[in-house]
């Protein structure tokens, strides 16, 4: 099983994905027209737009702080000091390419799960349903394989990446406050059902509240740690774009130069922003967008892109490279090449604040998966109030598991399954991408009258099968 395992996850995050990631980012780039850059104006508009009224829906700034809960994680963090470490400066610069192209491929899946999503009319509480595997079974009536689709997303970004997440929090805890793992896996879990317990609206409410709030501290300390070094600032920013073409190389001991800049930077950025991945679709369909049109919320999910990688992922360069202990291909890497990046800045209280970082940021990554997977599970036709609750339990327990255990092995199932559905939704998007660039065209053309954008399906009837017309019409 583990030479299976390993030979898939091999073949996906080898040759599929790194290279059909950024395909599928270049090719949607160019067929949009550059909008992601262009337009870059449209996405603070559709986010700041007042939310409409729908009892189904939650906020377009709801929707995007509940993808960002879950793209946000230890991978800005620990990804960042990695891939530094691995592929030098430059690998900071392909990070940023690779989350530019990213930004059209999260406008692309999340236009379409807009699109395909329908109304639930199985709880009155019950929010839109809609993601990858929707647009898979309507738009491509392909049911069968928008099945395999939610049973790879429950099992990766429900089940497994969950544990993955505690046990950062818990390795975390221990470090800088020596608290037992013991205390902080049940701990973990009783924070994490009184959230989870409250369906995906109480998920947002909590995003909304609590993802500004990390990222903002997290900012605002980056910006201290670069006025601190204002004048080095100059020559690190020539740093990493000469070292991403080779005009200048990493000391340190790095090998594979610019290839190994680029690599290092591509899996990390892409790791960190999901973008083609089929998992943000899944909350910006639960979304009501203003203006009524499935791009606004693509342009929403687009910006989650630019804050996850552009921003976030930025700021721990930023404190790792201005730094006294960042040695390019050194021992030290991960989390602790971060905390002792601050340390070196701001002294002891460094470390502390990088495990409370951790902390905020997987702890709404656990719950930002699940509301993921509930969405899957509504998919599958099971979720009622019964297989949500055994869907909620299995979660806590995961999490109880994955802050006492290593969890090596089952991470690297949960990649393999995570390549799969990733694969799955590259495919589709591109089979889609007639009616992406259709949404794409009507969304500026009613803006260039002055108009503000309605879709609605009578003016459209080439694109009207198995779109829910209750929502559209």
């Amino acid at each position: 099983m583990t030479a299976i395992i390993d030979f898939l996850n091999t073949i996906f995050w080898g040759y599929i994905l790194i290279y059909g990631l950024l395909a599928v980012g270049i090719y949607f780039t160019i067929r949009l027209r550059f909008q992601q850059i262009l337009h870059f104006g449209e996405m603070v508009r559709s986010i700041s737009a007042a939310p409409e009224t729908d009892r189904q829906g939650i906020s377009p700034f709801q929707a995007l702080c509940t993808s960002l809960a879950s793209r946000v994680g230890t991978g800005n963090i620990a990804g960042v000091a990695v891939a530094l470490v691995l592929g030098g400066p430059g690998a900071i610069f392909w990070m940023w390419m690779v989350a530019l192209v990213g930004m059209a491929t999260a406008y692309a899946e999340s236009t379409l799960a807009q699109l395909y999503k329908v109304r639930d009319t199985s709880d009155a509480d019950a929010v839109y349903r809609g993601g990858p595997a929707f647009y898979i079974a309507r738009g491509l009536g392909l049911p069968w394989l928008g099945g395999i689709f939610s049973v790879c997303l429950i099992l990766s970004f429900g089940l497994v990446f969950n544990a993955v997440q505690a046990n950062s929090i818990a390795d975390a805890m221990v470090g800088a406050f020596g608290i037992p793992k013991l205390v902080t896996g049940p701990g973990l879990a009783a924070l994490t059902a009184i959230v989870i317990f409250g369906g995906i609206r109480q998920i947002a409410v909590v995003a909304e509240k609590v993802v500004p709030f990390m990222a903002g501290v997290y900012l605002l300390v980056a910006l201290i740690v670069v006025a601190m070094n204002l004048g080095h600032v100059p020559a690190m920013l020539w740093q990493i774009i000469a070292n991403a073409f080779g005009l200048v190389e990493a000391a340190g001991g790095i090998t594979g130069g610019v290839m190994a800049a680029m690599l290092n930077g591509v899996k990390r950025g892409l790791f960190s922003n999901e973008a083609g991945m089929g998992s943000a679709p899944n909350i910006a369909a639960a979304a009501t967008p203003n203006p009524h049109h499935p791009s606004s919320q693509g342009f929403v999910q687009a910006f989650g892109v630019f804050i996850d990688t552009i921003l976030i992922c930025t700021c721990t360069a930023l404190m790792i490279l201005l730094s006294g202990v960042y040695v390019p291909g050194g021992e030290l890497t991960g989390t602790q090449l971060t905390q002792s990046a601050l340390a070196d800045h701001i002294g002891g209280i460094g470390p502390w604040f990088v495990a409370v970082a951790i902390f905020f940021f997987a702890f709404t990554s656990i719950i930002g998966n699940y509301a993921y997977s509930e969405m899957a599970l509504a998919f599958l036709g099971i979720g009622n109030r019964t297989g949500l609750t055994v869907l909620r339990v299995l979660v806590l327990v995961m999490v109880i598991w994955g802050a006492l255990q290593a969890v090596a092995t089952v991470f690297n199932l949960a990649d393999a399954s995570m390549g799969l559905m990733a694969t799955i939704n590259l495919i589709a998007i591109m089979a889609l991408s007639g009616t992406v660039v259709a949404l794409t065209r009507d969304y500026f053309a009613q803006r260039k009258t002055g108009e503000v954008p309605h879709f609605s399906l009578r003016d459209h009837p080439g694109i009207a099968k198995g779109v829910d017309p209750r929502i559209w019409d």
